[in-house]
């Protein structure tokens, strides 16, 4: 149970959580003990209930019961500024981030414009900023317009604060055009994030090529799109040895090629999308459009090899994929309908449904969602450790909730989940030590 105290609330409080299970996947540390937070990072880490002289609290949370975890980093946030605001607005999105413990997140650059010039990323940090929540990451367009066609400026963009370049659910058709890209950014260091799918094999699919898709007569994708995408980019790795971040693996065949690369030793990192770990084709057996998603959701078995994938290191990282979509363009026909599922209030209950169906502990099932994208990212950050920032989740693991229009604060509000119970729910966020987000009514 949380029990809150208050005293008066600074911009930059001191505070004490106390009695939490603290669980840092990157020191291993699982431990009851008390937080001491003051000026936006974490003063001391001591055994619950022992004191700390000299320390005047503003706020104490009483946390017994609740686990204190890193923040989570979510690799995959569609935040639709600038440009679709009619679908989601950067307050909207950020609201729900910290509602679901992510206090850190990379947005794509399929925005309106696209994020090929530095204006636009810095005008975007800085709304993020103003509304001092979590922190947001872009990443740059790799080809103005996302057009395949001419390389962006990419140090004006990393200068502007890109984190990596990314052509997002764009093809870029002209393999010429990537190696050039993969050259230059290699010369800089600079990551490149992209899809595996083939840019002309089931372009046109909307679903997993196999028997479902047959039977309900959709047109398909088929695994070879992911592999031979895949196939090509790690050919060009070897050529450039530029650093690549392969974005939502779907498939088992993908999975397989990249624990070759890494095998071989190829700087290669990879994530999944949480909802992939879950649903396969069958799923949309009723023609839901809200199980309309790129990749699209694959067969058993492809998601088994997922769920094998994380526990052997081949996949790094699990991210949300988040992408509010609006009714008039989910509410189709399955085969019309615009992809995307929102997905950052349900990061963590998923990833812990997947654990618990998996047999894997906490401190392993949060290192996906904390170190290990800060170590994509190279940031410091991921962490609890004294010295370190105070970017906080304060979660009840065992709290069950239902997934209403209501309990959510994204504007999006596609998601299949939407009706059920998970387990598992954030009940307050801190972000450089302020409490940006506190579940009310607990």
């Amino acid at each position: 149970m949380i029990i809150s105290v208050p005293h008066r609330q600074p911009d930059f409080p001191r505070l004490i959580i106390r009695g939490a299970r603290v669980i840092d996947p990157h020191s291993g540390r699982d431990a009851h003990e008390d937080l001491f937070i003051a000026n936006g990072s974490i003063q001391a880490i001591l055994p619950a209930g022992q004191s700390q002289p000299d320390f005047t609290a503003d706020r104490v949370l009483e946390a017994r019961g609740a686990v204190v975890a890193p923040g989570l980093i979510d690799l995959s946030a569609r935040l639709r500024e600038p440009g679709f605001e009619y679908r989601a607005t950067l307050e909207s999105e950020m609201k729900a981030a910290v509602a679901g413990g992510v206090t850190r997140l990379v947005c794509p650059p399929d925005t309106d414009p696209p994020l090929d010039e530095p204006g636009l990323v810095e005008m975007l940090k800085h709304r993020a900023r103003n509304l001092a929540q979590a922190h947001v990451h872009p990443l740059g367009a790799l080809t103005v317009r996302l057009a395949g066609e001419q390389l962006t400026e990419m140090a004006e963009l990393t200068e502007a604060g890109c984190v990596g370049f990314s052509q997002a659910l764009r093809p870029l058709v002209d393999t010429q055009v990537l190696y050039r890209s993969m050259q230059y950014a290699k010369t800089f260091d600079y990551p490149i994030w992209l899809y595996a799918r083939d840019p002309w094999l089931g372009a046109s699919g909307v679903a997993h090529s196999g028997p479902m898709a047959g039977r309900l007569g959709l047109p398909g994708v088929p695994v070879a799109s992911e592999t031979l995408r895949l196939l090509t980019l790690f050919e060009l790795v070897r050529l450039t040895g530029v650093r690549l971040h392969v974005c939502r693996l779907s498939s088992a065949a993908g999975v397989e090629l990249v624990r070759k690369a890494k095998a071989e030793g190829l700087p290669v990192t990879a994530d999944v999308a949480v909802h992939h770990l879950h649903l396969i084709d069958i799923d949309i057996g009723d023609f839901d459009p809200s199980l309309r998603v790129d990749p699209p959701f694959r067969s058993q078995r492809d998601r088994e090899a997922l769920r094998l994938g994380l526990l052997d290191g081949t996949i790094d990282v699990i991210c949300s994929d988040h992408a509010p979509v609006d009714d008039d363009a989910k509410q189709l026909p399955f085969g019309e309908a615009e992809s995307g599922v929102i997905g950052l209030e349900l990061l963590l209950p998923l990833a812990l449904k997947w654990a618990s169906e998996a047999g894997i502990g906490l401190p392993q099932t949060l290192g996906f969602l904390t170190d290990k994208p800060a170590a994509i990212l190279a940031r410091d950050a991921g962490q609890i450790r004294v010295g370190g920032q105070a970017d906080l989740c304060l979660f009840e693991p065992s709290a069950h909730w239902v997934v209403t229009n209501d309990t959510l604060f994204s504007q999006g509000r596609n998601t299949p989940y939407l009706g059920r119970e998970l387990e598992g729910r954030v009940m307050a966020t801190f972000v450089d030590g302020r409490c940006v987000f506190e579940r009310s009514g607990r």
